[in-house]
């Protein structure tokens, strides 16, 4: 897979599916299978055995896996596709609405 255009830190809107229309950071990237965790988005509930890290178990509440094809960046307020483009000898990122570079 070729350079992806969703970063960790980048906030980003779920433009697809039951959790559509939320925002939110991204906390992780899985390049490889093409998934994004995004804070606040996708909730699972996942029960625990108590174990020396968590003394009472129990269940827990963490973010699940979402397709990188379902979130869009989150330009100045507004979802934007992003494009890459050669900045002198140097790979950027920029938002094709407004066509500024993002890093």
């Amino acid at each position: 897979m070729s350079m992806l255009k969703i970063k960790k830190g980048d906030t980003v809107k779920v433009i697809a599916g039951s959790q559509k229309d939320k925002e939110g950071k991204v906390i992780a990237v899985n390049q490889k299978d093409g998934k994004v965790v995004v804070e606040g988005v996708n909730m699972l509930t996942k029960h625990t055995k108590p174990s020396a890290a968590n003394q009472n178990g129990g269940i827990i509440h963490q973010e699940g896996p979402i397709n990188i094809s379902n979130v869009m960046y989150v330009h100045k307020g507004k979802p934007t596709r992003v494009g890459i483009k050669m900045d002198g000898d140097k790979k950027v990122r920029y938002a094709k609405s407004t066509g500024e570079v993002i890093d």
